[in-house]
């Protein structure tokens, strides 16, 4: 076999060995478009969205049970926590002044969840919520006279409280967080906490090393030029290396460049990744795995392997790439890297990596 052969083959070897295989979508009893996703480890996921719903398995997908809220008919609960198989917070998005900005939690299982906190000020709506562990988190949505308004809990979601307006940087013309995917807030180590937003002249990042009681807003280089364009989703590797994802969700093939951004100083400054595969797709959720990073929205699913992401960078020597036409709102994994995805239309999918390699491509195991 001559060597030009041999090379050849090798290439195509590795190429296809970086590109994963397709999520599997699996069979759940909804109909409801998701866009919570919480996964507790590699059995125990929860999620939420339209029409009141919540699932969750305890099997690691072969079965799901829909857990009811009391009187949910028109909520959208587009974010959750869960802490284990028992307890879990909710949060609906919707306007305030009908009665749409409101908090559940439960601790058996779904059979009771208690209204926690309803926000009933005209103009308030619920974007986001996190917790950095089983007591402490955040609770972000969209400013209300000139300031985002964000909800403090320090006993597991029990009681909230509002962070003093004051503490955060006024918000811009137009500027508001999206509600896409339950990540436009996130939450890293001990204190650190992170917000995006669009709509405005510039997306922007808020970053609090403090768990919320002091902020700065440090611009990015996306400049929105409507209110359906800005970042989406967040996610940290560590304290350092962030990635933010978003576009235009109202023209979800033509987002305007940059629709990846990336940070190497904790959210100080952020920088254009390379594009998309195709460019110019529209994102609403971003998340580590391993040493991959992935993305996904409307149009597919793109993804960054091991060999693009050094240890000093997360995109400088790499590309994206396409993985698949997947219609997901949300993606998570669990910390042994087993990947799931939530969308439209009931949709609710699982990604197996391979044994002994987290970071490699494997078919779905049952």
């Amino acid at each position: 076999m001559k060597l030009s052969l041999v090379l050849f083959l090798t290439t195509v070897a590795a190429v296809a060995q970086l590109r994963p295989v397709q999520w599997q979508t699996l069979p759940v009893p909804s109909t409801a478009s998701f866009r919570g996703l919480s996964v507790v480890d590699d059995y125990t996921v929860w999620a939420s969205g339209t029409d009141g719903t919540v699932i969750r398995t305890i099997d690691g997908g072969k079965t799901w049970s829909v857990l009811p809220v009391p009187q949910p008919e028109k909520l959208d609960f587009r974010g959750i926590h869960a802490f284990d198989a028992s307890t879990a917070v909710i949060m609906s998005s919707g306007p305030a002044e009908q009665g749409q900005a409101r908090v559940y939690r439960t601790a058996d299982a779904g059979r009771h969840w208690d209204l926690v906190l309803e926000e009933k000020t005209s103009g308030a709506f619920f974007d986001a919520i996190a917790f950095w562990d089983s007591q402490n988190g955040l609770l972000g949505g969209d400013p209300v006279a000139g300031r985002f308004m964000l909800y403090a809990t320090k006993d597991g979601g029990l009681t909230w409280q509002r962070v003093p307006p004051e503490k955060l940087p006024p918000a811009l013309e137009k500027e508001g967080a999206f509600a896409a995917s339950n990540s436009c807030l996130t939450v890293q180590g001990d204190n650190n906490v992170w917000f995006a937003t669009g709509g405005a002249a510039v997306a922007r990042v808020f970053r609090s090393t403090d768990r919320g009681q002091s902020w700065q807003a440090v611009e990015t280089p996306l400049h929105p030029a409507n209110a359906s364009t800005g970042i989406f989703s967040l996610a940290f590797r560590d304290a350092q290396h962030g990635i933010a994802v978003g576009g235009d969700y109202a023209h979800p093939t033509a987002s305007p460049a940059p629709n990846i951004l990336t940070t190497e100083d904790g959210g100080k400054t952020w920088q254009p990744s390379p594009p998309s595969d195709p460019a110019g797709l529209f994102f609403s959720g971003v998340a580590f795995q391993s040493e991959t990073v992935w993305a996904v929205g409307s149009n597919g699913v793109n993804f960054m392997t091991q060999d693009s992401i050094t240890q000093d960078s997360i995109t400088q020597d790499g590309k994206w790439r396409k993985q698949s036409d997947d219609n997901f709102n949300a993606i998570a994994f669990s910390s042994s890297g087993i990947g799931w995805a939530v969308g439209p239309k009931g949709t609710v999918a699982r990604w197996q990596p391979v044994a002994g390699n987290p970071s490699a491509p494997a078919g779905v195991k049952h």
